[in-house]
């Protein structure tokens, strides 16, 4: 029988959590706080929450920028994973909605800020099979036929982006590696934007996360040559923070893309005296 001693005995600690003997995880950071999509009048962006499926439950915030075009003159999809260590942060919190709210009214295009399943309550691989669903789900509107009607109206299934940040463009890599090895018949990934990616930090970590790792070399965590080689799209670029402990990860990225053989279009942007996620 277990004493009140073994369930305050640590197992296991880590950068972002500790483990108890009893099973129990003693997460760093409390969820995030969230707020409702909404109408903005200052910038005419409309926001909305969509369900991409219900088992397991996925769902998305939506970005639509106010100079929305007519039909036959779309606007190009952007699908972005937020941060926080596979375990907090929210699609709905309000750094991310404004995050990627200022994407959308900037770059003019629809966003679609996927709200994954974050350990313990779904652990790893949970986030990266979430990640794939979406994709599927946005490439399910060609021909103007799927579940979302900004997507069906207003959406360029020609010209998606991928893009993510902190582990949220880890998850990135992996989903556009799926389409390297898979293809993703409706949509055509033009682009993949990584800010400040999580790879290699922690091994151990993410391995405990991860129940069905491979091991340090697992290419989820550290990215295989040949999944570098058929990455599937034309062109990324990178932002790495000059004063972030992840800086060399991003750095040495589009390093090993280029060496890969991969064909498409690889760049690095420097962030220049900047932290981990101050962009």
């Amino acid at each position: 029988m277990a004493t009140a001693l073994d369930k305050k005995e640590i197992m296991h600690e880590f950068k972002f959590f500790r483990v108890y003997k009893d099973g129990t995880v003693e997460l760093f950071r409390p969820p995030s706080q969230t707020i409702p999509p909404f109408y903005d009048p200052t910038t005419g962006l409309r926001t909305k929450d969509a369900v991409i499926s219900t088992n397991p439950p996925l769902s998305a915030r939506l970005f639509l920028p106010k100079t929305t075009p007519s039909n036959n003159n779309k606007l190009p999809v952007l699908l972005f994973f937020h941060g926080g260590g596979f375990y907090y942060r929210s699609a709905f919190s309000i750094d991310y909605h404004n995050h990627v709210a200022a994407i959308a009214n900037k770059a003019n295009v629809i966003a679609v800020s996927v709200e994954y399943g974050l350990f313990p309550a779904r652990p790893l691989p949970a986030c990266y099979e979430d990640a794939w669903s979406a994709l599927k789900w946005i490439a399910s509107h060609a021909g103007g036929n799927g579940p979302e009607p900004w997507l069906n109206s207003h959406g360029d299934l020609e010209r998606v982006f991928v893009s993510g940040n902190s582990a949220g463009a880890n998850i990135a890599h992996t989903a556009v590696s799926e389409v390297g090895k898979k293809g993703l018949p409706g949509a055509r990934i033009i682009g993949m934007i990584l800010e400040h990616p999580y790879f290699g930090e922690d091994d151990k970590m993410w391995m405990y996360m991860c129940k069905d790792n491979k091991g340090p070399e697992d290419p989820r965590m550290k990215p295989a040559v040949e999944d570098l080689k058929r990455l599937g799209c034309e062109r990324v670029v990178v932002f790495a923070a000059e004063k972030n402990d992840l800086f060399e990860a991003g750095k040495k990225y589009v390093e090993e893309l280029k060496k890969s053989g991969w064909v498409g279009n690889g760049e690095l942007v420097v962030n220049l005296g900047m932290g981990h996620s101050q962009h």
